[in-house]
């Protein structure tokens, strides 16, 4: 496919991410044929040049490429299940949140109906599809990704991990959950600030420089834990970061402590262990092997 030309592809589930996805193929010259299960929602996108089906299966049927961002794995089978034969032959490319065990469980469901998966992970809000810093990460048919890769890169840079369908969920997770834990961190500052009269407005200007500074340590830690020695020099020990005093100082604000008591039980875990004289990037451990 070449930059400014126009290929069929379909897409069901217009919630906000869908319908972002929607128009910004729209925007980018395409005519997607949109379906969703409650009506009303292409109405906006019709008016705009994109065709509306009257059923699941009507907009299968109009295009060799297939998107779905539904819900979860469910919906996904309960939209495409009682269409197995539409789809046969054609390209399913599922945007759907799912964990990477539902992706692959999808990918060979659809190997067994005879359709070609594509898995993806949106690392973006629906306001940031199509424009600069938004990814979205596949997984699956790497033939599914090269003969679309143009239209893909119209909702944000493309990065393909690989045959295994369940890498681009795996990676997704991942990543997510270094936000969700930063977001969780700041959250508790701010709570820690309220009782003294600091707004989260006054915390996030002094946060969001400080916790972009830090993540320059993502590439020390990463190559401590790929040597595997937690010993190396130049690291902060495990005894140093206890978080003891944290937990005391949110008790005493009136506040929950379990954002920094989660770290703490992950350190105390290597210090009980006779680990309390290596490096901060040794809880990677108690991470990676739960406690019983």
């Amino acid at each position: 496919m070449t930059e400014n030309e126009s290929i069929q592809v379909s897409l069901l589930g217009l919630g906000a991410m869908g319908a972002a996805l929607a128009e910004t193929l729209l925007k980018a010259g395409h005519t997607p044929t949109l379906w969703n299960r409650s009506p009303g929602k292409a109405d906006a996108l019709v008016a705009l040049g994109a065709t509306e089906a009257g059923s699941a299966a009507e907009a299968v049927r109009a295009s060799r490429l297939v998107v779905v961002c539904l819900f979860d794995r469910d919906s996904v089978h309960e939209v495409l299940d009682p269409l197995v034969g539409d789809l046969a032959g054609r390209t399913l490319v599922n945007l759907t949140t799912t964990k990477p065990e539902h992706a692959r469980e999808l990918a060979a469901w659809a190997a067994e109906a005879g359709i070609t998966y594509l898995d993806g992970g949106i690392m973006a809000v629906p306001s940031m599809i199509g424009q600069p810093g938004a990814s979205i990460l596949y997984s699956g048919s790497a033939e599914a990704f090269r003969e679309h890769e143009a239209l893909l890169d119209v909702w944000a840079t493309s990065t393909y991990y690989g045959e295994d369908a369940g890498l681009a969920s795996l990676y997704d997770f991942a990543l997510l959950s270094g936000m969700y834990v930063m977001f969780a961190g700041f959250l508790h500052g701010a709570a820690l600030l309220a009782p003294a009269g600091v707004s989260a407005g006054e915390f996030a200007k002094l946060a969001a420089p400080w916790l972009t500074a830090m993540t320059g340590g993502f590439a020390g830690f990463a190559e401590v834990i790929d040597g595997g020695d937690y010993t190396v020099p130049g690291q902060q020990s495990l005894e140093f970061s206890d978080l003891g005093l944290f937990i005391e100082a949110s008790v005493e604000q009136g506040v929950s402590a379990e954002p920094i008591a989660m770290v703490q039980r992950l350190i105390q875990r290597q210090v009980d262990a006779g680990h309390g004289g290596e490096g901060f990037a040794r809880i990677f451990e108690s991470i990676r092997r739960p406690a019983a």
